[in-house]
């Protein structure tokens, strides 16, 4: 029974990255209305590698703290709920909020460097689609980047299985789907995906 429980998918572990959207709906109207521009820096510092950018121009410092700072801010605040902390593992449940929020926002953070990276390295332009034949896996991946990272930057409080990982994955790339059209809507993105 275990090895099946094991392999089933689990979406209910999305609600594990739920805070990662308060980093989204913190970082809209920063990119909206250009907003701590003193950190707009690119975090490569314009560093290249084999004549492309290691990561471009958009992923920025202001970002970075932006997003990270939406996570933890967000986990704070859904952590003094009890139905927020019913909805996750034990170990993230009976976390400091802080200590959880932060680790989810390193992830975070951390999830958009290693896509961007191999874009680069691809010749993908900043807020550019890949090629044909990579533009699928890319924006699949790109939806559920923060799972594959948070839970490795998860695992002193959180140890998923594969079922759980593969829930959260989904859940989470649907619902960053939603938020990619409404950041497209309102302005703070060029594309929807």
């Amino acid at each position: 029974m275990g090895a099946r429980a094991e392999s089933r998918i689990e979406p209910a572990a999305g609600w594990v990255f739920l805070p990662a959207a308060g980093a989204l709906v913190l970082h809209a109207p920063v990119l909206r209305f250009d907003l701590l521009r003193g950190l707009k820096r690119p975090i490569d510092g314009g560093l290249e590698l084999g004549g492309r950018r290691l990561l471009g121009d958009n992923k920025t410092w202001r970002g970075a703290v932006v997003m990270f700072a939406g996570a933890v801010a967000t986990t704070a605040a859904l952590g003094r709920t009890r139905w927020f902390r019913e909805r996750l593992p034990a170990g993230l449940a009976a976390a400091p909020a802080p200590a959880y929020g932060a680790l989810l926002g390193l992830g975070l953070v951390g999830g958009e460097l290693p896509t961007s990276f191999v874009k680069r390295r691809l010749g993908v332009a900043p807020g550019q689609r890949a090629a044909t034949w990579l533009r699928v896996p890319l924006a699949v991946y790109d939806q559920g980047d923060v799972v594959v990272v948070g839970a490795l930057a998860l695992r002193p409080l959180w140890r998923p299985s594969r079922g759980e990982l593969a829930g959260a994955f989904l859940t989470v790339s649907a619902v960053h789907l939603v938020f990619n059209l409404a950041g497209y809507l309102i302005g703070a993105r060029e594309t929807a995906l």
